[in-house]
């Protein structure tokens, strides 16, 4: 999935850990090295008094505990100049009412412990659920504690006014660092982890010392147990062949699995940050194999991983060489001259871009396009705006980016790995230091996951280019704006029906965000909203009948040409189903698929023999 920046990290450095990076530098391209979401921006609290100096002792095991903050004597004029920090305050009457209601739980709390009261209502956090925490005052309190100075500091941070992306950068700094400092991540007050140490006779400490020295070896967080995966054996293992291959891209042909197959190919653009077979897992959760089930001829891009001999490509080399010679090829190979379309995330973009550099020429191949939780307006990209502003993008252009005749670079992928957890601290990254450091366990396998890790690099000017254009400049939404192979790029000009769905819980790409595609695009318009995220909204094949997805009309074949201008307003006229949407998608896809015919006996055709198998060599580097 296609993040903006990552505010470290240089074309060939590992191993350098910027000055206030939360992260000691253990080994390259673990969290010492990765990509600092903070060494970019400012700390908002580098000057505010210590919160946990004040507080006295109350107790058995109460000194040192955190207190309240003197706000009183807080210095906002010192505050606002920190640097490069715009102007920040808080209200004082906000002020007030968060000191006054975090002295009235403080005290609540403390008076409970100190009557030896059991806590009122529990822990409800899941990190503080078992039955170790609640059984000993002094780690449920301790436990307690925590979660109210971490409610504490969410709100101060939800207070502070000042502009969308400083607040923006604010919470995520508090975010994270709660996350890091949470009680259940230290051997020394996580019971748990001690009545491990204890049972096991020190093995479940030997074992996390293992599994913390082979995750160094790996650079990254283990989160799922990969030995029970194999790609091309039970992932990615749906019968085809590579029928086209250059320097970046395999293009892989799917066996019909229909007795009659309509007569347009589709042709899928996954991103080319991960494998594409996130859309090929396993049978029962694989987009691709349900494509064929439904009848159709189904091709994909396997992008390849990019080394140091591909640095130099660029953003107009993705488009040509990608996504303009896979379709040229599936013209070809079939025989249509218009086909279907996919793009998912970054390779919806990507496709949106390659037609309207056809369409500038006159070439309109496209009977239908597809963009799941794509972006093609830039104005709002959630959380991953905090990472991106002029500097560090002027950073990423002139150590990688091949800016000012400097040497081009990669992007690696395991920055965006990295990164991309700690979007979700305490799922991604704390839980997994706590399951398999502090409690020596193995991830159980999941394939999700597995995938997730599975990612790959980016040549530095294609980086470049896409994160200044789009992320920063926000470009591609205005027409002829931007130039990509020649061509200026106006996509108004993708006058073709489009199938546009978004993930109502998406941290990656806002379904808002998603739905203001269909105001840059002409022709028939058709929206959906699936629940979840990023990756398990999409992935949600009907057999599980998980989740539920939101549309206009019974049937999306129903929906209006014109949408509502707002996402809000669709949302009002929308109506909830049950279950999943690739049934929608393929009865709306079905209208532009051409008559059923018998498919071929041979995969490949004339110049396009087959070369390999399916998945190929490229999604194996």
């Amino acid at each position: 999935m296609m993040p903006p920046g990552w505010p470290l990290g240089t074309a060939g450095s590992a191993s350098s850990t910027p000055p206030g990076s939360p992260f000691p530098n253990a080994f390259p391209g673990f969290p010492g090295s990765m990509p600092n979401p903070f060494a970019a921006m400012p700390n908002p609290f580098a000057s505010m008094p210590n919160a946990f100096a004040s507080m006295p002792s109350f107790g058995p095991g109460m000194a040192g505990m955190p207190g309240m903050p003197d706000f009183q004597q807080f210095d906002f004029q010192q505050f606002n100049t920190l640097a490069g920090l715009p102007s920040v305050k808080i209200a004082p009457e906000k002020l007030t009412q968060l000191q006054n209601d975090y002295v009235q739980e403080s005290s609540e709390l403390i008076k409970r412990m100190s009557a030896n009261e059991p806590l009122a209502g529990g822990l409800s956090d899941r990190r503080f659920t078992a039955d170790a925490w609640a059984k000993t005052p002094a780690y449920a309190f301790a436990a307690a504690w925590y979660l109210l100075n971490s409610r504490y500091l969410a709100a101060l941070a939800d207070a502070v006014d000042a502009d969308s992306k400083t607040q923006e950068r604010i919470r995520f700094f508090v975010q994270q660092w709660t996350a890091a400092a949470s009680p259940s991540n230290f051997l020394a007050l996580n019971p748990e982890a001690q009545h491990a140490l204890i049972e096991t006779r020190g093995e479940s400490l030997r074992q996390g010392i293992m599994n913390l020295l082979a995750d160094m070896s790996r650079g990254k967080i283990s989160q799922s147990d990969d030995t029970d995966f194999k790609v091309g054996g039970n992932l990615a293992n749906t019968e085809g062949a590579v029928v086209y291959q250059n320097d970046l891209i395999q293009l892989i042909q799917y066996k019909p699995l229909a007795e009659t197959v309509y007569e347009r190919p589709l042709l899928v653009v996954p991103p080319c940050i991960n494998k594409y077979y996130i859309l090929d897992l396993r049978p029962d959760n694989s987009l691709v194999r349900y494509a064929l089930e439904e009848g159709h001829s189904v091709f994909i891009i396997s992008w390849r991983n990019p080394d140091a001999s591909l640095a130099a490509k660029t953003w107009d080399n993705y488009i040509e060489e990608g996504v303009l010679a896979a379709i040229a090829a599936v013209q070809e190979i079939s025989g249509r001259e218009q086909i279907n379309t996919l793009g998912f995330c970054i390779g919806g973009t990507m496709l949106a871009v390659a037609l309207a550099v056809l369409a500038a020429r006159g070439e309109h191949p496209a009977a239908s396009m597809t963009l799941l939780t794509s972006m093609l307006d830039f104005a709002d990209t959630g959380i991953l705006d905090v990472f991106v502003d002029e500097a560090h993008v002027q950073m990423r252009e002139s150590t990688i980016g091949g800016a000012r005749g400097t040497p081009p670079g990669l992007m690696r992928g395991v920055e965006f790995a990295n990164t991309f957890s700690f979007l979700r601290p305490n799922d991604l990254v704390w839980n997994y230091v706590v399951e398999n450091y502090l409690k020596g366990h193995t991830p159980p396998p999941f394939d999700l996951l597995f995938w997730n890790g599975d990612c790959t690099n980016l040549p530095g000017p294609m980086y470049a280019w896409y994160l200044r254009n789009t992320y920063l400049e926000n470009k591609l939404r205005i027409p002829n704006a931007l130039t990509t192979c020649g061509e200026s790029i106006d996509l108004g000009k993708i006058d073709v029906p489009s199938f546009v769905y978004g993930s109502r819980d998406d941290h990656i790409v806002p379904w808002k965000t998603a739905y203001a595609s269909t105001r840059l695009l002409s022709g028939p318009q058709t929206f959906v909203l699936g629940a979840s995220g990023h990756i398990a909204g999409v992935i949600n094949p009907p057999a599980k009948k998980k989740r539920s997805f939101w549309q206009i009309g019974g049937e999306v074949t129903d929906s209006p040409r014109e949408l509502p201008s707002g996402a809000d307003d669709w949302f009002d006229v929308a109506t909830e189903q049950p279950g999943s949407w690739w049934p929608s998608w393929s009865a709306w896809l079905a209208q532009y698929a051409g008559k059923r015919v018998k498919p071929r006996a041979k995969l490949g055709a004339g110049d396009y023999p087959v070369i390999e198998a399916a998945p190929g060599s490229y999604v194996k580097n």
